[in-house]
């Protein structure tokens, strides 16, 4: 019997059998690694994409201590979409047939409220739900947690970005203190670290992904002749590598304004973000960055600090910095989580003496590549995949992320996986829709209410 074999477990032995008639013999990365502490009760922090089996982790970590006798909610999984929860609660159902009259409730926005009501009054075992919906049970005491001896935040990432922090924070408020809690996430940003030391108890991270490492930035030199071919050669490497997210630096103010809008006019989705700018710009250019609704962010060193953007596909420097530490810190904005980034950097004659500098601050050469060809432009620009819809109502006026979503997936509505971070400010909010269904969305949100009231909503 390998390690990585279901019955190297002690599992209830009703678990053991049903996963032998599904054909679940071998356990995935992270189930081998995450069950054995899920199943003696430890906290566990897990970082594994859709796909990777973590669904099976949890489930059977909660099946596998469920009391059926006591009729009572026993375990929570919050998920960030309505089509996830289904898709839990289904997978949950099926790990679960070994055991008698086991009751699994899926409690999601966008359905009647009415019934769910209902439904819990004749009892559950595990509740799977979106997080908008949990709460509004918990406030209005239809939903009650003090038997609960589980939470699951499943997608935790995708639960935050979509504007989730406040309404998660709620609902933990009614969980009791001594609970096992697991966290699953694609990937890790500052705000999970932050969310699970205020929610678990030395929690055990688990981490199937591949981490940051130097290797998984490309970096190459361009070298442009004279110096109006610098704008052309930004707009072959745009045009040659069709990144979904890059940011171009620029040593001074004058210099962002004047890429980002010779971009814009080259029909490139491209927007400035430099020190001039008011509070509100500079919040809407990062939101509509880092929601994939623009594709390119133009910016100086100042103003993009404190941009903390996990997967950013290139950084180009439209001249290479004076400082060269500055390059270091640019290029590391990219190739992070394991995943693939370049860094391309333009220099001209003048600029040479630098180059040098730089590849013994380095201690290696860096490739100097020839730049693409110039029938590349004769190629339409790219479009982001996502687009803005901006709502003229915010914290301020009581909107919560859970409103956004029920009235955009509602009845006849949009898939919720069409629907990407949602952004809460005081008095307005920022949802990102696939760009396919912007239309649709913009009359959703429009024709619907949220909290009772009609907002005015535009697309940006």
């Amino acid at each position: 019997m390998s390690q990585t074999d279901f019955t190297s477990l002690n599992l209830q032995p009703g678990l053991l059998e049903n996963l032998a008639s599904l054909n679940y013999q071998e356990m995935t990365p992270i189930q081998a690694q995450s069950l054995p502490p899920i199943l003696a009760g430890k906290d566990v922090i897990g970082q594994g994409k859709t796909g990777s089996g973590k669904t099976a982790a949890f489930g059977l970590g909660l099946l596998h201590k469920l009391d059926v006798k006591r009729f009572r909610v026993q375990s929570l999984v919050l998920c960030p979409t309505r089509e996830l929860a289904d898709q839990v609660a289904i997978e949950i159902r099926r790990l679960g047939r070994g055991i008698h009259n086991i009751k699994v409730l899926t409690l999601c926005g966008g359905k009647a409220f009415g019934p769910q009501i209902g439904s819990l009054e004749h009892g559950a075992h595990i509740i799977v739900g979106t997080p908008g919906r949990i709460e509004e049970h918990l406030r209005k005491g239809s939903l009650n947690l003090d038997n609960l001896t589980t939470l699951v935040l499943d997608e935790a990432d995708r639960m935050l970005d979509m504007g989730f922090q406040d309404t998660l924070d709620a609902i933990i408020a009614y969980a009791p203190k001594e609970r096992q809690t697991l966290l699953f996430s694609a990937t890790f940003p500052k705000q999970i670290e932050s969310i699970s030391k205020r929610i678990m108890q030395k929690p055990m991270m688990i981490q199937v992904a591949a981490t940051h490492d130097s290797n998984s930035i490309q970096q190459h030199l361009y070298k442009i002749d004279y110096e109006p071919q610098r704008l052309t050669a930004l707009r072959l490497l745009l045009l040659n590598n069709r990144a979904e997210s890059t940011v171009i630096f620029c040593n001074t103010k004058i210099e962002a304004k004047e890429v980002a809008n010779s971009l814009y006019q080259y029909d490139f989705s491209a927007i400035a973000l430099h020190g001039d700018l008011e509070q509100r710009d500079r919040d809407q250019a990062l939101i509509r960055f880092s929601n994939k609704s623009v594709s390119i962010l133009v910016a100086t060193d100042v103003a993009a600090r404190g941009l903390d953007i996990d997967s950013l596909d290139m950084v180009i420097n439209y001249h290479i910095p004076r400082d060269i530490e500055v390059y270091v810190h640019r290029i590391g904005r990219t190739g992070r989580a394991g995943s693939k980034g370049i860094a391309c950097t333009l220099y001209g004659d003048k600029e040479s003496y630098k180059v040098e500098r730089l590849e013994d601050y380095l201690g290696h050469k860096i490739d100097t590549a020839p730049l693409p060809p110039n029938k590349l432009l004769d190629k339409p620009t790219y479009k982001p995949p996502m687009a803005t819809l901006q709502i003229g109502g915010g914290k301020k006026q009581k909107v919560r992320a859970g409103d956004i979503l029920g009235a955009l997936t509602g009845e006849n509505g949009i898939a919720g996986s069409e629907v990407g971070k949602i952004n809460l400010l005081d008095n307005a909010a920022y949802v990102a829709v696939n760009r396919s269904v912007a239309e649709e969305a913009l009359r959703k949100l429009e024709q619907g209410k949220l909290k009772g009231r009609s907002f005015r909503v535009r697309r940006i």
